[in-house]
């Protein structure tokens, strides 16, 4: 399929993960793709959590490209508990994992193309947390709530959703066993299972679907756990 012939597609967060895997499908059916990312590597190299990386990157874009049909804000803030998160750290989640999407919204609000699409990466964390994630759980509510702001004032132009993922390993380790068995589908996320559905939004056939947060997590939230019950059993 070659449905993103010759369209304009900005990755955050590209260099790795999801993000990679995402790029690479987008450049499988023509797209033209941006990345900005941290590490170094053949993309447009920044930090996001600087406004002004973020104005230059765009006027790249722009400058390069003109009109922008795909933004995927896909870049991974990073994750401090209360015990040892400082106010910089937690401040600078907030700005990779909601600021900057905001912002990249914004500066490229009057160039995106009409049917345009943007696809937040938030998480199953924004609902449910473990124990000192807060850094990166704020991050991901914030997202989602942004999600649904952006998609009432962008309309029509512009669908905005986003993807709540579970467990997805970007790594090369294999995890089987209770790993694996805990997900309802029986094994662990994986890059292609996110990027899948970022294409999908990103496509016509997703044409009637705005301002929602889709769940991948094999079924992970939806399973009931008490003490005892379906092999679950609370070890204190």
């Amino acid at each position: 399929m070659r449905r993103f012939k010759d369209k304009t597609v900005v990755v955050t967060g590209g260099a790795q993960g999801i993000g990679a895997r995402t790029a690479q499908r987008f450049r499988e059916e023509g797209a033209k793709v941006e990345i900005i990312d941290l590490q170094p590597g053949d993309w447009f190299v920044g930090d996001i959590a600087d406004p002004q990386v973020l104005e230059r990157f765009a006027e790249y874009v722009i400058g390069k490209h003109g009109a922008v049909d795909v933004l995927v804000n896909n870049a991974l803030p990073p994750m401090v508990g209360i015990d040892d998160c400082s106010w910089e750290e937690f401040v600078y989640a907030q700005k990779v994992g909601v600021a900057a999407p905001f912002y990249l919204s914004k500066l490229f609000k009057n160039n995106f193309a009409e049917g345009a699409s943007i696809i937040n990466i938030s998480s199953t964390r924004a609902t449910m947390s473990q124990p000192q994630t807060e850094s990166y759980t704020a991050a991901k509510g914030g997202i989602s709530a942004l999600t649904h702001s952006l998609a009432v004032s962008l309309v029509p132009k512009v669908r905005v959703n986003s993807i709540s993922p579970g467990w997805i390993n970007t790594t090369d380790e294999v995890f089987d066993g209770p790993d694996a068995s805990q997900q309802l589908v029986g094994r662990v996320g994986r890059p292609d299972d996110i990027a899948s559905m970022i294409l999908f939004l990103a496509s016509d056939e997703s044409g009637f679907i705005t301002g929602e947060n889709i769940v991948i997590d094999g079924g992970m939230t939806r399973q009931m756990i008490y003490h005892n019950d379906h092999g679950w059993k609370l070890e204190n």
